[in-house]
């Protein structure tokens, strides 16, 4: 009696305090990343070199440009048009304030106007090494530039070039971060209000994907700090919504769960072990598929994807940390009065509702192989309008709101439609600059090249196409210069695109075996089968293609984009097979359990898809909104990704998994489960006081 009375009050004391241990870490854990946190802003980097992929060309370009006299140079153009024709008034005026810039800044050489056929416009091209690689500093010049460039009276002045280009980019993602994180939660808050239908519950996984957003952040500037991971703009956005997006998912699976288990236990605290005993291991296991699939961008060669992924993994693992200690936590010390006014009471059972998830269950199960074969035909079809997307995004195209850069990009392209207005920069050894030079000019293509700055054993050359910049006829000059000019290394903002192309390609080739192979591993060492691993990545697959389709057939015909952002088959593959891998652990995990247990196979695919298919679709729900939030942004390569995932997650998680891996599983019945034990033999149930409920 006293041992017993002993050890029921130790458990008691257990469960008042662990709670407020782990609140209390969590505290710690917040005061130490405070610091970091605060910090990652300023390590954040968007310069072209940033993105770019590290053994180009046009990075060596860069990173010598870097340690010439005077540092990285920034390179703008001063635009004046006049729709009627510039007047002598005109001309006087922009001679005095290129002027003036002059006498206020440093530039390389003396700018010299260059007037269109038509006389509407005059250029001056203007580059100061002044800032070099402060990126304040650039920003200052480009800004007093433009204060001083200014027209009136119908005359317009414009800025741009890559220096006025890289400001306004970095504005544009500076200005990213208050609008995403504000955006993400307030779509987050609603949809689980709706969900939840409670007016408290909702605040805490709210809350709790924030505080692991904060933490994020501090990780993100540690790794910065000590590996030297590059930190982007586009980095770091795509993880503070995989930090809430997750985050959510995983939240909503451990309160249904829960909220079930409290049903039939007493203390919360005792519920709550037992949700985390039921769910905890299906999501390790997802989180786990995750992180793998994000880090395999590490073997990618362009640097914003190859960072892009262990901030992903930070994310995740964040938010997984998050929702399995600090939520537990919480709910355990609010008590089942934070479900109000739906509060579970013990011994109560839930009102019986009609499921959709069972009327879905319900025709794969009548028809498996119709509806398989039927939704592999609708994927199909939709993959199609994948051959409709865009081409090669475009500088100038790549904004959904024009900033000054563009607009002097169309105005110089309007005015010089048949010459070159943006440099090729060429790095060419010092003692054999004269012969390199010469060969340049001799290259076809080319209106006129000059010599520039020396140091460190190396000449800048800037070349001038005749052709416009990024048309055809001026990445055939490109490639032209980089085949005959041996030792030499061609760069600059066009020859940035096509290595950024070429090296999406690359990365593609490497990166996506790498994601189906680790992914199909994680699979089969959860599941302990080779088939049922195979359906899910194959679906993954399917739902990717089907996705891009959809954005062929939006992107140009319904949205006006120009182009398709290099990168976005790459980075939506990722993601959405990692992600929809997802949402296949937790069904087929407890499709499994139900086997286990002596189920019959078609009873455990409909039960697995009853008893998960709710949580499911309302995580799926969550997940494509928080992407979908990319779309209000003002980059239209973040609109496609985010396009692009939130479809294929709502495909993945109202198609793909209700129907197709349902319909599969009960097509193949325990052929689903080869070579494994569950393929070869019916599961014994375990005796009824042993049983406990299973899956998520």
């Amino acid at each position: 009696m006293g041992a017993a009375r002993t050890h029921g009050a130790s458990g008691a004391g257990r469960r008042r305090v662990v709670p407020w241990l782990v609140l209390g870490l969590w505290i710690a854990v917040l005061a130490i990343a405070a610091p970091f946190a605060s910090n990652l802003s300023d390590v954040q980097r968007d310069r072209a070199v940033d993105y770019l992929p590290a053994s180009a060309y046009s990075t060596q370009v860069a990173k010598i440009q870097d340690r010439l006299p005077g540092g990285e140079a920034t390179e703008m153009v001063v635009v004046y048009h006049r729709d009627t024709g510039l007047t002598a008034a005109d001309r006087a005026t922009a001679a005095d304030q290129i002027a003036e810039i002059a006498s206020a800044h440093p530039l390389t050489d003396r700018p010299a106007g260059v007037p269109s056929e038509d006389g509407t416009t005059l250029m001056y091209p203007v580059a100061s090494t002044e800032p070099g690689q402060d990126e304040e500093a650039r920003d200052a010049l480009v800004d007093d530039v433009r204060r001083i460039a200014d027209g009136g009276d119908g005359l317009s002045v414009e800025v741009g070039g890559t220096g006025a280009l890289t400001t306004d980019a970095g504005e544009v993602y500076n200005s990213l971060d208050g609008p995403l994180l504000y955006t993400t939660a307030a779509v987050v808050a609603l949809l689980l209000i709706l969900i939840y239908r409670s007016p408290f519950l909702w605040l805490v996984p709210l809350a709790v994907a924030g505080i692991a957003d904060y933490l994020s952040m501090g990780v993100a500037y540690g790794l910065n700090q000590w590996f030297g991971t590059s930190v982007s703009g586009q980095s770091t956005g795509i993880m503070t919504i995989l930090v809430f997006g997750v985050g959510t998912d995983y939240a909503l699976l451990l309160v249904s769960r829960y909220r079930e288990e409290l049903r039939r236990v007493e203390r919360p605290y005792d519920a709550m072990a037992a949700a985390l005993r039921g769910c905890g291991p299906a999501v390790l296991a997802s989180s786990g598929t995750v992180a793998a699939g994000l880090l395999c961008l590490l073997a990618a060669d362009l640097n914003s994807s190859r960072g892009m992924g262990p901030l992903g993994t930070v994310g995740v693992l964040c938010a997984l940390a998050a929702m399995l200690t600090l939520l537990p936590a919480i709910l355990v010390l609010l008590g089942r009065r934070v479900f109000w006014p739906l509060v579970p009471r013990h011994g109560s059972t839930p009102k019986p509702r009609r499921s959709l998830m069972n009327a879905m269950g319900g025709s794969a199960e009548r028809r498996p192989r119709a509806v398989l074969v039927g939704g592999a035909l609708l994927l199909g079809a939709l993959a199609l309008g994948s051959f409709n997307l865009p081409g090669t995004l475009k500088q100038e195209d790549s904004f959904t709101s024009k900033p000054e850069s563009i607009a002097a990009m169309e105005t110089l392209a309007a005015a010089y439609p048949e010459r070159g207005t943006q440099p090729i920069t060429v790095m060419a050894p010092a003692d054999r600059a004269e012969e390199v030079l010469a060969e340049a000019r001799d290259t076809r293509g080319v209106e006129r090249a000059e010599a520039g700055r020396s140091g460190e054993g190396w000449t800048e050359l800037t070349v001038l196409a005749s052709a416009p910049p990024q048309s055809a006829a001026e990445t055939a000059t490109i490639e032209a210069l980089r085949d005959r000019l041996d030792g030499s290394y061609v760069g600059g903002p066009s020859a940035q695109q096509i290595d950024l192309e070429d090296t999406n390609a690359r990365d593609t080739v490497i990166v996506v075996p790498l994601v189906l192979l680790s992914v199909l591993l994680i699979l089969v060492v959860l599941l302990r089968a080779l088939v049922a691993p195979l359906i899910l990545v194959a679906a993954v697959v399917a739902v990717w293609g089907a996705a891009l389709g959809i954005g062929g057939l939006v992107f140009g015909p319904v949205l006006g984009f120009e182009g398709t952002d290099p990168g976005l088959g790459l980075l939506s593959f990722v993601f959405l097979v990692a992600l929809g891998v997802d949402y296949g652990i937790f069904l087929m995990h407890r499709m499994r359990e139900e086997s286990l247990h002596g189920a019959e196979p078609a009873r455990a695919a409909l039960t697995a898809l009853r008893t998960t298919g709710g949580v499911i679709a309302s995580a799926g729900l969550v997940l494509a909104a928080t992407f979908a939030v990319l779309t209000s942004m003002p980059m239209v390569q973040l609109v496609e990704l985010g396009f692009v995932i939130a479809v294929g997650v709502l495909l993945d998680t109202f198609l793909v998994r209700t129907y197709l891996v349902t319909s599969a599983s009960v097509a193949l019945r325990r052929r689903v489960w080869w070579p494994g034990r569950l393929s070869r033999a019916p599961g014994k149930p375990a005796p009824a006081g042993e049983r406990e409920p299973v899956g998520v």
